[in-house]
């Protein structure tokens, strides 16, 4: 009786495998539903999951992942990716490509890693060096805000023959992320002060990080 039982068992396993084998190869192409869910892109756009593994696509341009950092944000209008950086801590560079104006404007993303005997803030003290002066920021002068969903330090690390770079310190515990804001061929001489807020690289940098996803 039990070996019946068994060939019984036997005989239903195969004929449902050879079933399901059929199915797959006489409908190759069968739909899969997948949820309907969406993925937030950080210019607000969205992304659906995709059969057959019903995963989320990368989010189009003008959105970029760096998985280095874990982070994901929208490079501002106007701005192309730069390679080849010589800073090794550069993990991203975007320049504003503009025929309108003599102006340049750059925004570069660099990471710095916090070692074990240190902290994200001393982290930040280190490498907040001024310019033409090469001496560190005074912490004196260090600010903070928020933009979007996260705090940052802010520190002027120039401003100086036409140049303003503004650094934007993202602390995250084991790392900082620094993203600066830099413009060039600013008129500064008789009399002239105009606010780095009104610039085109710190205006595109706000931008960039009100998008940014990640820790």
């Amino acid at each position: 009786m039990k070996s019946l039982i068994f060939g019984i068992l036997i005989l239903l396993v195969v004929g449902v495998g050879g079933l399901v084998y059929r199915n797959a190869v006489e409908h190759p192409n069968q739909k899969v539903a997948c949820p309907v869910d969406a993925k937030l892109c950080p210019d607000g756009t969205s992304v659906s999951r995709m059969a057959p593994a019903c995963s989320f696509p990368a989010c189009p341009p003008p959105n970029v992942t760096l998985d280095s950092a874990q982070i994901a944000y929208a490079i501002p209008a106007g701005f192309v990716a730069i390679t080849g950086s010589s800073d090794p801590s550069v993990i991203a560079e975007y320049d504003l490509q503009s025929a309108s104006s003599t102006a340049t404007a750059s925004i570069f993303i660099r990471r710095y890693a916090v070692s074990t005997a240190s902290t994200p803030l001393a982290t930040i003290e280190r490498t907040a060096v001024g310019y033409p002066s090469g001496q560190l920021v005074s912490t004196d002068a260090f600010t903070s805000t928020v933009i979007g969903l996260h705090r940052y330090t802010v520190v002027a690390i120039e401003r100086y023959a036409g140049t303003v770079d503004t650094a934007y310190y993202l602390s995250r515990g084991s790392d900082v992320l620094r993203f600066d804001a830099v413009d060039r061929g600013v008129v500064t001489g008789s009399g002239s002060n105009p606010s780095a807020a009104a610039l085109p690289a710190e205006t595109a940098l706000k931008y960039l990080l009100s998008t940014l996803q990640g820790n």
